[in-house]
Protein backbone atom coordinates (compact mmCIF):
# COMPACT_ATOMS: atom_id res chain seq x y z
CA UNK A 1 0.00 0.00 0.00
CA UNK A 2 2.81 2.42 0.85
CA UNK A 3 4.46 1.56 -2.45
CA UNK A 4 1.22 2.31 -4.35
CA UNK A 5 0.85 5.72 -2.64
CA UNK A 6 4.48 6.58 -3.35
CA UNK A 7 4.24 5.53 -7.00
CA UNK A 8 1.04 7.54 -7.48
CA UNK A 9 2.69 10.61 -5.92
CA UNK A 10 5.78 10.06 -8.04
CA UNK A 11 3.69 9.72 -11.21
CA UNK A 12 1.68 12.85 -10.42
CA UNK A 13 4.86 14.83 -9.75
CA UNK A 14 5.23 15.10 -13.54
CA UNK A 15 2.62 17.86 -13.42
CA UNK A 16 5.30 20.23 -12.08
CA UNK A 17 6.31 20.49 -15.75
CA UNK A 18 3.19 22.63 -16.28
CA UNK A 19 5.17 25.54 -14.80
CA UNK A 20 7.76 25.26 -17.57
CA UNK A 21 4.96 25.01 -20.14
CA UNK A 22 3.13 28.11 -18.86
CA UNK A 23 6.25 30.23 -18.49
CA UNK A 24 7.60 28.97 -21.82
CA UNK A 25 4.43 30.23 -23.48
CA UNK A 26 4.67 33.54 -21.63
CA UNK A 27 8.30 33.84 -22.75
CA UNK A 28 7.30 33.16 -26.36
CA UNK A 29 4.57 35.80 -26.27
CA UNK A 30 6.97 38.35 -24.74
CA UNK A 31 9.60 37.62 -27.40
CA UNK A 32 7.06 37.93 -30.22
CA UNK A 33 5.83 41.25 -28.81
CA UNK A 34 9.34 42.66 -28.39
CA UNK A 35 10.34 41.56 -31.90
CA UNK A 36 7.18 43.09 -33.37
CA UNK A 37 7.84 46.37 -31.57
CA UNK A 38 11.43 46.31 -32.87
CA UNK A 39 10.14 45.91 -36.44
CA UNK A 40 7.68 48.75 -35.89
CA UNK A 41 10.42 51.03 -34.50
CA UNK A 42 12.70 50.17 -37.43
CA UNK A 43 9.93 50.88 -39.94
CA UNK A 44 9.21 54.20 -38.22
CA UNK A 45 12.92 55.08 -38.37
CA UNK A 46 13.05 54.29 -42.10
CA UNK A 47 9.92 56.33 -42.86
CA UNK A 48 11.15 59.31 -40.81
CA UNK A 49 14.57 59.13 -42.45
CA UNK A 50 13.14 59.20 -45.96
CA UNK A 51 10.51 61.85 -45.17
CA UNK A 52 13.11 64.21 -43.71
CA UNK A 53 15.57 63.54 -46.52
CA UNK A 54 18.29 62.63 -44.04
CA UNK A 55 20.64 59.78 -44.66
CA UNK A 56 22.53 59.02 -41.44
CA UNK A 57 25.80 57.12 -41.36
CA UNK A 58 25.31 53.35 -41.23
CA UNK A 59 21.60 53.77 -42.07
CA UNK A 60 21.41 50.52 -44.02
CA UNK A 61 23.33 48.63 -41.34
CA UNK A 62 21.01 49.97 -38.63
CA UNK A 63 17.90 48.97 -40.59
CA UNK A 64 19.30 45.56 -41.40
CA UNK A 65 20.44 45.09 -37.80
CA UNK A 66 17.01 46.01 -36.44
CA UNK A 67 15.19 43.60 -38.73
CA UNK A 68 17.67 40.76 -38.29
CA UNK A 69 17.56 41.31 -34.52
CA UNK A 70 13.78 40.98 -34.63
CA UNK A 71 14.04 37.78 -36.69
CA UNK A 72 16.44 36.49 -34.04
CA UNK A 73 13.87 37.20 -31.31
CA UNK A 74 11.11 35.54 -33.34
CA UNK A 75 13.26 32.42 -33.73
CA UNK A 76 13.96 32.30 -29.99
CA UNK A 77 10.20 32.68 -29.45
CA UNK A 78 9.70 29.67 -31.70
CA UNK A 79 12.19 27.75 -29.54
CA UNK A 80 10.11 28.63 -26.49
CA UNK A 81 6.93 27.46 -28.25
CA UNK A 82 8.51 24.17 -29.29
CA UNK A 83 9.81 23.73 -25.76
CA UNK A 84 6.38 24.36 -24.20
CA UNK A 85 4.49 22.14 -26.68
CA UNK A 86 7.07 19.38 -26.39
CA UNK A 87 7.13 19.31 -22.61
CA UNK A 88 3.35 19.32 -22.46
CA UNK A 89 3.02 16.43 -24.90
CA UNK A 90 5.79 14.41 -23.29
CA UNK A 91 4.85 14.80 -19.65
CA UNK A 92 1.20 15.83 -19.43
CA UNK A 93 -0.95 14.79 -22.40
CA UNK A 94 -1.23 14.88 -26.16
CA UNK A 95 -2.86 18.07 -27.39
CA UNK A 96 -6.33 17.01 -28.51
CA UNK A 97 -6.94 20.15 -30.57
CA UNK A 98 -3.81 19.38 -32.61
CA UNK A 99 -4.95 15.81 -33.30
CA UNK A 100 -8.40 17.01 -34.39
CA UNK A 101 -6.94 19.66 -36.69
CA UNK A 102 -6.83 18.77 -40.36
CA UNK A 103 -3.73 20.90 -40.99
CA UNK A 104 -0.39 19.35 -41.91
CA UNK A 105 1.33 21.87 -39.65
CA UNK A 106 0.46 19.77 -36.60
CA UNK A 107 3.44 17.52 -37.38
CA UNK A 108 5.70 20.51 -36.83
CA UNK A 109 4.63 20.69 -33.21
CA UNK A 110 4.20 16.95 -32.63
CA UNK A 111 6.83 15.76 -30.15
CA UNK A 112 7.01 12.06 -29.29
CA UNK A 113 10.37 11.79 -27.51
CA UNK A 114 12.97 13.89 -25.72
CA UNK A 115 15.36 13.26 -28.62
CA UNK A 116 12.81 14.64 -31.08
CA UNK A 117 12.29 17.72 -28.87
CA UNK A 118 16.04 18.20 -28.56
CA UNK A 119 16.49 17.83 -32.32
CA UNK A 120 13.82 20.40 -33.18
CA UNK A 121 15.03 22.90 -30.59
CA UNK A 122 18.68 22.48 -31.57
CA UNK A 123 17.91 23.14 -35.24
CA UNK A 124 16.13 26.37 -34.37
CA UNK A 125 18.96 27.38 -32.03
CA UNK A 126 21.45 26.85 -34.84
CA UNK A 127 19.31 29.13 -37.02
CA UNK A 128 19.36 31.73 -34.23
CA UNK A 129 23.15 31.53 -34.19
CA UNK A 130 23.30 31.86 -37.98
CA UNK A 131 21.04 34.91 -37.92
CA UNK A 132 23.15 36.40 -35.11
CA UNK A 133 26.27 35.74 -37.16
CA UNK A 134 24.90 37.60 -40.17
CA UNK A 135 23.77 40.46 -37.95
CA UNK A 136 27.35 40.82 -36.67
CA UNK A 137 28.74 40.60 -40.22
CA UNK A 138 26.70 43.68 -41.13
CA UNK A 139 28.53 45.78 -38.54
CA UNK A 140 32.04 44.46 -39.23
CA UNK A 141 34.66 46.74 -40.75
CA UNK A 142 36.65 45.15 -43.57
CA UNK A 143 40.16 46.53 -44.00
CA UNK A 144 41.62 44.46 -46.76
CA UNK A 145 41.64 41.30 -48.78
CA UNK A 146 42.44 39.09 -45.79
CA UNK A 147 39.33 40.29 -43.94
CA UNK A 148 37.21 39.55 -47.00
CA UNK A 149 38.78 36.08 -47.23
CA UNK A 150 37.88 35.45 -43.57
CA UNK A 151 34.31 36.58 -44.31
CA UNK A 152 34.07 34.25 -47.30
CA UNK A 153 35.47 31.32 -45.28
CA UNK A 154 33.11 31.95 -42.39
CA UNK A 155 30.07 32.12 -44.69
CA UNK A 156 31.24 28.90 -46.36
CA UNK A 157 31.59 27.23 -42.96
CA UNK A 158 28.05 28.31 -42.03
CA UNK A 159 26.68 27.03 -45.35
CA UNK A 160 28.43 23.67 -44.96
CA UNK A 161 27.18 23.37 -41.39
CA UNK A 162 23.61 24.11 -42.47
CA UNK A 163 23.90 21.57 -45.27
CA UNK A 164 24.91 18.83 -42.85
CA UNK A 165 22.34 19.92 -40.29
CA UNK A 166 19.68 19.44 -42.97
CA UNK A 167 20.95 15.88 -43.50
CA UNK A 168 20.53 14.96 -39.82
CA UNK A 169 17.56 12.69 -39.24
CA UNK A 170 16.92 12.09 -42.97
CA UNK A 171 17.56 8.75 -44.58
Amino acid sequence: MLERIFEKALWNSRFIVILAVIFGLIGAVVLFLVASIDIFVTAKYVINTYLTGAHPDKFHQDVMGGIIGAVDLYLIGVVMLLFAFGLYELFISEIDAAKESDHDETQLLAIHSLDQLKDKISKVIVMVLVVGFFQKVGYTQYNGALDMLYLALSITAVAVGLYFLGKVGKK
